[in-house]
């Protein structure tokens, strides 16, 4: 019998590991950010209303992303951990109960897109236009959200395998697509109908079904991961384990949706211009912060791996290089945002009015741009070594009990500019909680590890 070779995980060296496994997540999550950006200023030079729409939209996206994102980390972590041990056959399980698992988050997702976005979106304004805009939105991005299912899960299997290329390509195929299609939707170009927001929400689940071809066919081209039809049938032990790092992870995602929901109904408060620009904030930053997701999801199953093999250098080594990165592209971002934030709004169509509230707004919020960095890439130890319950309590912690009552009080007795610094109080307060569950873990679980 022939042994199992090392995978490239446990033995390449750490810095140019990390960066190969993470700079393909991060160009293809730079791509998709892009698309976040280009997608709204199409949106908003269609209209102010068609921006505010999308905007109160968002939450119920963002737990559709949630669910989908929380399952795929799950399993990601999982997979490697069990490549890592050698346990080729409970990686395949993990990848084939993940693929099942999200055919089942789609149907309740599509149940709740037929029958629920309108009183969602009735829940934050009685405009009919708005209504209208939104709830159209919303129901299409629900309703034929299979593909973003099967496509994210399908990503992370290939990550969790050492794979980062070919996610690239699926991501970045799925982005530029979107792009070319949104303002042909939107705008009603080369003879199509003039669409508004469901031009841009068909553009968008149009996208995810191109990359849900090409993802299933990268998987199926897998040597590590060759599915069988036993592979698909849930397992309770393999599905426990999933959603050991799943669920917190889901808890993290769909706690954004608590948040910006509740943000956008403090902000309606003042003006629909102060929703927009939190929705242009909203999509500028995630220019920012989505190459170090990508540099979270690449470290992952680099972490999940060598804790698997019991190699803690390694792990050590992989937060080092990820800390240097992390900081480095957090300290760009807040120069961008406090030197050039007019420039920014302005490709938004921003009138005036969003100008002034935007400026401030971008300039207090990125005072916390490098805490949030740092908490990003010590949540990737959390989650590769399966503790996703601290990640989850960060979370909870950052966003309920740090950011939303500081945005309720300063709105409340200072007033709608003061309302911006709660982001930079949320994200110092989560940085020290991070640190304090990272040298905990380290002490407990990295120190005394051996091989």
């Amino acid at each position: 019998m022939q042994p199992v070779q090392e995978n490239k995980m446990g033995v390449k060296p750490i810095p140019s590991l990390v960066l190969s496994m993470s700079f393909p997540i991060m160009l293809s999550m730079l791509v998709q950010a892009l698309y976040n950006i280009v997608d709204s200023m199409f949106v908003s030079h269609y209209s102010q209303q068609a921006l505010t729409a999308v905007t109160l939209a968002f939450p119920m996206q963002n737990l559709l992303i949630a669910v989908s994102v929380g399952t795929s980390v799950g399993v990601n972590s999982l997979l490697s951990r069990k490549l890592g041990a050698k346990d080729i056959t409970s990686a395949r399980k993990a990848a084939g109960n993940g693929l099942t698992l999200s055919v089942i988050s789609w149907a309740f997702f599509a149940f709740i897109g037929l029958f629920f976005s309108k009183t969602f979106v009735s829940f934050f304004t009685n405009d009919p236009e708005l209504i209208t805009m939104g709830t159209q939105y919303i129901s299409i991005c629900l309703i034929f959200s299979l593909g973003l299912f099967i496509d994210i899960i399908c990503e992370r299997i290939l990550q969790g395998t050492g794979d980062t290329i070919h996610p690239m390509i699926i991501q970045s195929t799925g982005a530029i697509v979107n792009i070319l299609l949104d303002p042909i939707l939107i705008f009603g170009l080369f003879g199509m109908p003039r669409m508004g927001v469901m031009g841009a929400a068909i553009a968008t689940v149009f996208a995810q079904h191109i990359s849900t071809v090409l993802a299933i066919y990268y998987v199926r081209r897998n040597k590590e991961i060759v599915l069988k039809k036993s592979s698909f049938r849930l397992e309770k032990q393999t599905v426990k384990d999933i959603y050991a790092v799943g669920i917190p992870t889901i808890i993290m995602q769909a706690i954004g949706t608590i948040l910006i929901t509740s943000l956008n109904k403090i902000l309606i408060g003042f003006s629909t211009s102060a929703v927009a620009v939190f929705g242009i904030y909203f999509r500028l930053q995630s220019f920012i912060f989505m190459p170090v997701f990508g540099l979270n999801t690449g470290m992952i199953p680099v972490i999940g791996y060598n804790y698997g093999a019991r190699k803690p250098k390694r792990i050590t080594a992989t937060i080092k290089v990820g800390l240097v990165v992390a900081i480095t592209i957090m300290g760009i971002g807040t120069a961008l945002f406090m030197l050039f934030p007019h420039i920014l709004l302005s490709w938004f169509d921003a009138t005036p009015e969003m100008i002034a509230i935007g400026t401030v707004a971008m300039q207090r919020i990125s005072m916390g741009f490098v805490f949030a960095g740092v908490s990003i890439v010590l949540i990737a130890l959390f989650q590769g070594m399966g503790y996703g319950y601290l990640s989850m309590i960060n979370s909870v912690s950052r966003q309920l009990v740090f950011l939303l009552p500081a945005a309720y009080l300063l709105g409340k007795y200072v007033g709608l500019d003061a309302l911006w610094y709660s982001f930079f109080i949320s994200e110092l307060a989560s940085f020290t909680l991070t640190l304090y569950f990272f040298r905990k873990i380290y002490k407990t679980k990295i120190k005394t590890m051996t091989a």
